[in-house]
């Protein structure tokens, strides 16, 4: 999913929610789910998600970098704190 494409589908959630036609809820979801979708559908380029697992401040954290050491350091640029945590990519299936 190119970027366009996340945008216009995320529109269209929030245009269904602006005219009541779903509520908050499966919203969020839908919203979660192009999120996700973006995130890690990078195959044709060098980038890939990865996911941070470990200490609260920064498990579940999903940055986009070119390697799991990129992604390691981004996660802890974001954290602002001393932190331990794993990284593992995220893939799209």
């Amino acid at each position: 999913m190119d970027r366009i494409s996340a945008l216009r589908n995320i529109e269209d959630a929030l245009a269904a929610f602006e005219h009541g036609e779903m509520d908050l809820a499966t919203m969020e979801q839908r919203v979660r789910g192009v999120l996700r979708t973006y995130a890690t559908e990078f195959a044709d380029n060098a980038l890939a998600a990865y996911r941070a697992s470990g200490d609260a401040s920064v498990d579940g954290l999903v940055v986009v970098a070119a390697s799991r050491a990129q992604a390691r350091e981004r996660i802890l640029e974001l954290s602002e704190q001393p932190c331990t945590f794993t990284v593992e990519r995220v893939d799209s299936s």
